[in-house]
Formats: C-alpha cells, sequence, structure tokens
C-alpha cells in the first residue's frame, strides 16, 4: 500500500552511526597465506607420518638396500653395539620360543586367528613369564619393517657379550685347564651355533669372536646352538690378534685349525697345556696375521684332497681330539 509508513524498510534510518574502520590494524588478515602446504608437510596429515616412517626405515638401512630382499623371519635394529631383533612370522616365533631363544617380548595382534602356533606361542609365553602385548596391525608392520608377520611377532635383546679376558676368569673357576675356541672370519651366524653346541659338549670354557666381520649371536645362532648358547659364554674382541696375544702372555698354547697345517690335530699334546683354538672360515681359511700368532697351524686328515670341512664341523672334530687327549692324560 502506497504511503504506509508501517512497511520494513519504508523508512530510512539517517542517524544510523557510520562503522568504525579498522584504521588499517587488520591489513595483516587482509593477506594471503600463500599457497597450500603438501600433504606429506602436514604434520596433522597421514602423509606427513609414512613419510617420517619412510624416512626412519631408510636411515637405519642407510638409505637403501643394497640389492638385498627384506627378510621376512627376522629383523635386526641397530643401535650402537646392541643390537635388537624382531622374529616375526607364526612359524619363526614358535620355533625360537621351543629353542629356548631368549625372547623378552611377544607381540600379538588384535583379534588375531587362532591356530596351533599361536595356542604353542601363548602358552610357552605364560609359562616362561614373558611380556605380552597384544597390539594392532599398524603397529606389528613398523616393528617388523614391514615383514610378513602373520599377526605375531617376538623381540630379543642385545646378547650380552664379554671381554676375552672373561673367558679365562671363567676356566679359573673349574678343575680344568682353560679351553677356548677363537673364530675368525666366521660370518654366517649358523656356524657360530654350531661351534657353540660343540663347545657345550666338550667342555670349552668360551668362543671369542672378532667385533667386526663376524657372525654375532643372533636368533639363528641360538636355534642351531640348541640351547648352548645360554651355558656358553661369548666374547667379544676388538682386536683378535691382540687378544690372541693376550691369551699367549696368560699361558695358553695358541694353535691354529687350517687345512695346509704343518702336523696333524692328532700329533699335537693337549692334556696340560691352557688351549685356545683358532678356526678361520670355509672358504680363507685364517688370516695372515692370526696364522703368524698362533703358536701351531694343525690340520684335520680327510680322505679327499677336493672336499673341504665347514667351520663348524671342523671345531667339532678338533674338540673331540682334545677331550679325548685331556680324558686320557687324566
Amino acid at each position: 500500500m502506497a504511503g504506509n509508513s508501517q512497511r520494513r524498510g519504508a523508512v530510512s534510518k539517517k542517524n544510523k552511526a557510520p562503522k568504525v574502520g579498522s584504521g588499517g590494524w587488520g591489513r595483516q588478515g587482509l593477506e594471503g597465506k600463500g599457497p597450500t602446504p603438501k600433504a606429506e608437510d602436514r604434520t596433522y596429515h597421514k602423509a606427513h607420518r609414512a613419510k617420517q616412517l619412510k624416512e626412519r626405515a631408510a636411515a637405519k638401512t642407510g638409505g637403501g638396500r643394497g640389492g638385498q630382499g627384506r627378510p621376512t623371519s627376522s629383523k635386526q635394529r641397530r643401535s650402537g653395539a646392541a643390537a635388537v631383533e624382531v622374529i616375526a612370522g607364526r612359524n619363526a616365533v614358535v620355533e625360537a620360543l621351543r629353542a629356548g631363544v631368549p625372547v623378552s617380548t611377544l607381540y600379538v595382534a588384535t583379534r588375531i586367528d587362532m591356530d596351533d602356533r599361536v595356542r604353542d606361542s601363548l602358552q610357552m609365553a605364560g609359562e616362561r613369564g614373558l611380556n605380552l602385548l597384544e597390539v594392532g596391525k599398524p603397529e606389528l608392520d613398523r616393528l617388523t619393517d614391514g615383514a610378513i608377520h602373520q599377526g605375531l611377532a617376538a623381540q630379543v635383546p642385545p646378547y650380552d657379550y664379554g671381554d676375552p679376558e672373561d673367558l679365562l676368569d671363567a676356566a679359573a673357576l673349574t678343575d680344568r685347564p682353560p679351553l677356548i675356541v677363537a673364530l675368525d672370519g666366521v660370518t654366517d651366524p649358523r656356524n657360530l651355533g654350531a661351534v657353540l653346541r660343540s663347545a657345550g659338549a666338550f667342555g670349552a670354557h668360551g668362543v671369542l669372536v672378532p667385533q667386526r666381520r663376524a657372525a654375532g649371536v643372533t636368533v639363528s645362532a641360538w636355534k642351531v646352538s640348541a640351547g648352548a648358547a645360554a651355558r656358553v659364554p661369548v666374547a667379544r674382541a676388538t682386536n683378535l690378534v691382540r687378544a690372541l696375544q693376550d691369551y699367549k702372555a696368560a699361558g695358553c698354547f695358541v694353535v691354529g685349525l687350517d687345512a695346509g697345517g704343518d702336523t696333524d690335530i692328532e700329533a699335537l699334546p693337549y692334556s696340560e697345556d691352557p688351549l685356545v683354538l683358532v678356526v678361520g672360515s670355509e672358504g680363507k681359511g685364517l688370516s695372515r696375521l692370526v696364522r703368524e700368532t698362533c703358536d701351531a697351524i694343525a690340520s684335520i686328515t680327510i680322505g679327499s684332497s677336493v672336499e673341504s670341512l665347514n667351520a663348524a664341523v671342523a671345531t667339532g672334530i678338533a674338540l673331540h681330539e682334545v677331550a679325548r687327549q685331556r680324558r686320557r692324560g687324566a
């Protein structure tokens, strides 16, 4: 209706106060914030977490895998000289528990499909009082570095290596002359495990390994040793030649075991002397400096000039001969 002043908006409010401006103080809010950051650079985005995990894995492997495939049974993590292994997979975990590997923690996936391997692992973990943790699949993937874990993983703490003189101290607590096995260039942990088994069977007081370029006490060594790794101490030497020289200064007779030895191992007397038996790798044998440090180089007579003995087998034969002569001398 014309002239109706009651209609909304019909009367203008001329006395309305003007809007107060910011006086330039809000100019910053009008400026742009630049381009949107990438998803991997936003801390709240899942792509950022994936980038961190990838960088962490690359740092552990030195920036790459060097052409080697990723292990599916276990993974070794290094922190200085210590090494923590994570065993992944139902078969690997249950076999490690049965072999007496010193597992510290058992990880089980949430809502895991139970089978005999899982039940046996849980039962053995309970009997041994192990830490039992239920975790999600993403956490298991992170712990095992993406290995096939089948919902089950176990953590093995670093092995506590002794010093070379600790093996002499262990021998001093017995009524037998020292008997020590030193390995030179043996890089297969299964060979180390077999040597530990023979050392335990024939009364050796310990095994000495170099700190570098040598096998350590890993899960594989534990399995092959059949529990001997828990009874026979293993010491690490920063310099194997210097450690052998210290043994000689302490009164030990150092015998190197090599295919090109000067005499047969049966011709050396072992009944009275403290003895260090040095075994080289199957391919290269004893290194030059180690060979020069030995008091004698002995060999094992075999029926064929073509065949050679595995380092662990040769160690077992030599230790048997030492034990035989010492029993006869006693």
